[in-house]
């Protein structure tokens, strides 16, 4: 029975997805070490290096063979890899072409060739989620443009923006990712096949030929140099979902702390039932926030994990290699579910405008203490602006008075703004938003 949350009967779809697990499940994989063993054999077969009936041969036998998995898992554990008791299953049922079968490969090519397929079929899933995701923060940036709400610094009220500009710092880390992506692809995406030692020795004169026609079946890019032990693009893969389940905790982060009682500006998707408290009825709890921040915590973990995994002895390694075993599967199931909470929450969140307006209304007018400082600073000078209204800040905080009351009876603010009514102007945080619908319109503009 399964015991992981990825695999869980009751939690495996909180914290991923049925079209991830399906990629990193066993009969994939087999499956993807028989496609591999096949373009193998057919690349052979091209370039001349094992008879052609023999490669039609082991094809048919890889389409119609049924894995005994049984057996496949007691001669995994005793041989400490998969590929040997692969090889004798599909070179028993290749018949007479079975000693062709795996001819001049080594256990780490079918296996990393194979794990490279399983990227790029995860690499859809992601870039495909990444695009949903990206809908959903534009959509929410347009519609609000022009929403004031406090931006916050050190968990203080800092200076008004809007929160479509928040959206819009949000879309841009997940831009950046779809561009890493597409970026990375070419250099993950290659095939492995080199041999024992990583020489092609065992093919001889035809080894780059075979090398190159086997890349060219799997639809892989070619090796500049073996890498059995440069693991630097498994690495980066996994680095990758680390920096987008990253960006997903910060939005997660955002979401919660905004959703708070004392805040109430945002709420996930009402769903009957969902956050629900098993005592407190009213609770409403940010589901997929708590699970998105979850996900980034466990694959940050697997990125070390894979950076400590890079460094492999010599031409083999004793042990690294095994730590990809775990951390790959894990570190795409975990993001794909984060990325699906997300694009189940974003899009139907629920953006509170009054609420943003008011909580910005109970600092009194402080949180644009720097727009009247800005607006006196050309007659009373920079610092000198900034230390009258400090003191003003302090009586309207201590005595919980309205900012513009307390400017109006400092004449040197009063002279330097022009009156009583553009003070009170300076001090509406709705005018002082900067560049922030600006900012929006230029990161729509880039899509």
């Amino acid at each position: 029975m399964p015991s992981t949350v990825t695999e869980s009967l009751i939690f495996r779809d909180m914290f991923g997805t049925e079209a991830m697990r399906s990629v990193f499940s066993d009969e994939t994989l087999v499956r993807r070490y028989l496609e591999v063993e096949v373009a193998l054999a057919l690349a052979e077969a091209d370039v001349g290096v094992i008879p052609a009936e023999a490669a039609a041969k082991i094809e048919a036998a890889a389409r119609a063979m049924k894995v005994d998995f049984d057996r496949l898992r007691h001669q995994t554990e005793i041989t400490g890899y998969p590929i040997l008791a692969i090889v004798h299953q599909l070179s028993e049922a290749a018949g007479d072409a079975g000693g062709y079968v795996h001819w001049g490969a080594t256990t780490q090519d079918i296996m990393d060739s194979a794990t490279v397929l399983q990227l790029r079929a995860a690499f859809d899933l992601i870039e495909a989620e990444l695009a949903a995701l990206r809908t959903a923060l534009t959509d929410l940036a347009r519609r609000h443009r022009d929403t004031p709400m406090a931006g916050r610094t050190h968990l203080q009220q800092a200076l008004p923006v809007t929160f479509g500009y928040k959206a819009a710092v949000w879309l841009s880390m997940i831009e950046r990712h779809s561009e890493r992506l597409a970026q990375l692809r070419p250099r993950v995406l290659v095939g492995q096949l080199a041999g024992a030692a990583g020489t092609l020795a065992s093919l001889g004169a035809d080894g780059f030929a075979v090398q190159a026609a086997f890349c060219d079946r799997l639809g892989l890019c070619h090796p500049s140099a073996t890498w059995h032990v440069a693991r630097d693009g498994f690495a980066e893969a996994v680095g990758f979902l680390g920096l987008v389940t990253g960006s997903l905790g910060k939005i997660a982060t955002d979401v919660m702390l905004m959703a708070t009682t004392e805040f109430a500006e945002l709420a996930e998707p009402f769903v009957k039932g969902r956050g629900a408290s098993s005592t407190m009825p009213q609770k409403r709890n940010p589901i997929s926030s708590e699970l998105m921040l979850a996900a980034a915590k466990a694959v940050r973990q697997h990125v070390a994990l894979m950076l400590d995994g890079m460094i492999h002895d010599l031409e083999r390694a004793t042990g690294p290699w095994h730590a990809e075993w775990i951390a790959i599967p894990e570190s795409f199931i975990l993001t794909s579910g984060a990325l699906a909470q997300a694009n189940f929450m974003l899009p139907g969140l629920v953006v509170d405008a009054p609420r943003m307006r008011a909580n910005l209304d109970i600092s009194g007018g402080l949180i644009v203490a720097e727009a009247v400082m800005m607006a006196a600073a050309p007659k009373l000078g920079r610092q000198h602006a900034h230390d009258v209204i400090y003191d003003a800040c302090r009586i309207a905080a201590t005595e919980q008075l309205q900012l513009a009351d307390v400017l109006a009876g400092v004449p040197e603010i009063c002279d330097a703004l022009g009156g009583v009514e553009a003070i009170r102007q300076h001090c509406d945080p709705a005018r002082y938003l900067g560049l922030a619908p600006q900012m929006v319109d230029r990161m729509l503009e880039a899509r």
